[in-house]
């Protein structure tokens, strides 16, 4: 059962990803204030997940990603977002460093899904899955966006343990 798990969490971070992503948006637009800013954040995300891909792909031994970490660090990253629903002056300068762990988080995860063996069954369902969540949250109106980013930080969180689990039961 562990194992299966293990085996599913990859999709579901893919998946949830997506899922969250138009609410991350909407949270970043927010924060941004302009479009200049909004525009410099994502390019910061892009660049860092550029960084993160090629800091895997440059491993040595990629057997030891820690991936788990990695889920924990992009759940803490996500129930950040969550906490930070009200206006602050300094509020940009932390989604910046959001954007930049996040990114790379995320670029880092992506490059280790790549080369897992279930990344083409994975892709399969990943976009299956992603229009049946998007139709079903379309007729959601009363949750806001960090609500859902909230959710989905304790489901990563979540993913990470059990990630660390499953290695502990397995080792």
């Amino acid at each position: 059962m562990k194992r299966k798990w293990n085996r599913l969490i990859p999709l579901i971070i893919t998946v949830g990803q997506v899922v969250v992503f138009p609410y991350y948006v909407i949270w970043l637009k927010g924060v941004s204030l302009t479009f200049t800013l909004f525009a410099w954040l994502f390019a910061t995300h892009s660049f860092s997940a550029a960084w993160g891909y090629r800091t895997f792909q440059t491993k040595k031994n990629k057997e030891k990603s820690r991936i788990s970490f990695v889920y924990l660090g992009m759940g803490c990253a996500y129930l950040v977002v969550g906490q930070f629903n009200i206006e602050m002056d300094f509020l940009p300068y932390i989604a910046l460093i959001l954007q930049v762990l996040l990114g790379f988080l995320q670029g880092y995860f992506r490059a280790w899904h790549v080369e897992q063996d279930s990344y083409h069954l994975h892709a399969v369902n990943h976009y299956i899955l992603v229009g049946w969540i998007m139709i079903s949250l379309s007729f959601i109106k009363i949750i806001s966006p960090v609500v859902i980013i909230s959710m989905f930080g304790w489901l990563l969180c979540g993913c990470g343990l059990l990630k660390m689990l499953g290695k502990n039961v397995s080792n």
